[in-house]
């Protein structure tokens, strides 16, 4: 008797193991390009999740969970297509989280995760047109970052509550860059605001003198600089600074970073900005998670997080790795009903979802996914103060 128990126990854990796999995740974001400074961390974020659920052995009866990289480049749609295409083609990975920066995310969405069925959850996708992708997205698209839409309207009130009532903007040539500084410019006026200029940069140049003299010329009371740090946002700040036209500025979310400190320090005191955030209970439970491992507080990094916790945690409602099954179970995981989940509870929301409860997955932003399945957004208000960002104030 006791070797037949014996017999059935080992045919039962065969059995288990037979369903258990390694699932592929893929992380596409811009390794090289000109956010390169943020997404170190932004992709460790994302690992850490992988990494907490292959320890539970709870997903998907045992399955571990593995990372596959690909760069986006933010700027080339062309690479970042082929890279996506890879991810799904060659390493067969059954979700993303990315892409980074919005164009790249739209081509990638467009052109290689609709027509392989394949959820996306972006991080740090911003632009407002990405909002309209719901009627085209076959439900496979998702976002833990909000829209710029939304950013508008904070950066209207954070210049506004400074006093600062005119300004001038410049923005990256690009999805994201012009989405933001359009919505930026109809809050801004539509609160009594003024925007003396509106106008593209290009990233890559080595001088930026002619694009500072047009500002200058237009004047204003601070300098919005809506670009990247590692490209074209800081040739721009750095031509404003040496030729005396802006000593003050504003970072919207691709500004801001440890790079800012490092290329300008004290040289931008009293400039201003903001970047998706939280002072939520699972920011702190985050950061602590993080100890100094990486960045937590950096753009983007707990967003990353939390969309690769979202893409993990709908596959063991579905119970399915297959986009198909899942993407109907991201919404619900993501909101209420259900028992509340913050970082580092991973194990106990598998088993919660295993033993037929619900979740509602707060994560390290205070997760709320509206509409189609983007973030309701919560914002980080950040001011430089001796060549240092610090935190003003949340919203």
């Amino acid at each position: 008797m006791k070797k037949l128990m014996m017999a059935t126990a080992a045919t039962a854990l065969m059995a288990g193991a037979a369903t258990a796999e390694d699932i592929k995740i893929g992380v596409i974001l811009g390794f090289t390009g000109p956010i390169e400074s943020l997404t170190p961390s932004m992709a460790d974020a994302a690992e850490l999740a992988m990494k907490e659920v292959t320890d539970s052995g709870l997903l998907l009866d045992g399955s571990s969970v593995s990372s596959v990289r690909a760069d986006s480049t933010c700027i080339d749609a062309g690479a970042a297509t082929a890279a996506a295409e890879r991810l799904i083609t060659a390493d067969g990975v059954s979700g993303i989280m990315g892409a980074d920066c919005s164009g790249v995310t739209g081509a990638i969405l467009n052109n290689v995760a609709v027509a392989n069925g394949v959820v996306m959850v972006s991080p740090s996708a911003t632009s407002p047109g990405l909002s309209h992708a719901e009627n085209e997205d076959n439900g496979l698209f998702f976002r833990t970052a909000p829209s710029d839409a939304r950013q508008g309207v904070v950066m209207t009130d954070v210049l506004l509550e400074e006093g600062i009532k005119e300004v001038a903007v410049t923005y990256t040539n690009n999805d994201y860059g012009k989405g933001l500084a359009d919505a930026f410019q109809a809050a801004f006026e539509a609160a009594g605001g003024s925007v003396t200029i509106n106008a593209a940069h290009e990233d890559g140049k080595a001088d930026y003198s002619a694009e500072v003299g047009a500002l200058a010329s237009a004047g204003g009371d601070r300098l919005v600089v809506a670009g990247y740090v590692d490209q074209g946002g800081s040739g721009i700040v750095r031509a404003a600074i040496d030729s005396g036209a802006f000593d003050t500025f504003h970072f919207p979310d691709g500004m801001i970073g440890a790079k800012l400190e490092e290329n300008f320090g004290s040289e931008i005191d009293g400039s201003t900005g903001q970047h998706p955030g939280t002072d939520s209970e699972g920011a702190a439970v985050f950061a602590e998670m993080v100890g100094d491992a990486f960045d937590a507080t950096s753009p983007f990094t707990p967003e990353s997080y939390d969309a690769t916790a979202l893409i993990l945690l709908a596959m063991q409602a579905a119970g399915s790795k297959d986009s198909n099954d899942y993407k109907a179970k991201v919404m619900d995981v993501a909101n209420a009903p259900g028992e509340q989940i913050f970082p580092g509870q991973l194990a106990k929301a598998l088993q919660i979802i295993k033993d037929g409860g619900d979740i509602d997955y707060v994560g390290a932003t205070a997760v709320e996914l509206i509409g189609s399945g983007e973030s309701a957004g919560n914002y980080r208000q950040i001011i430089v103060e001796d060549g240092t960002i610090n935190t003003a104030k949340y919203r």
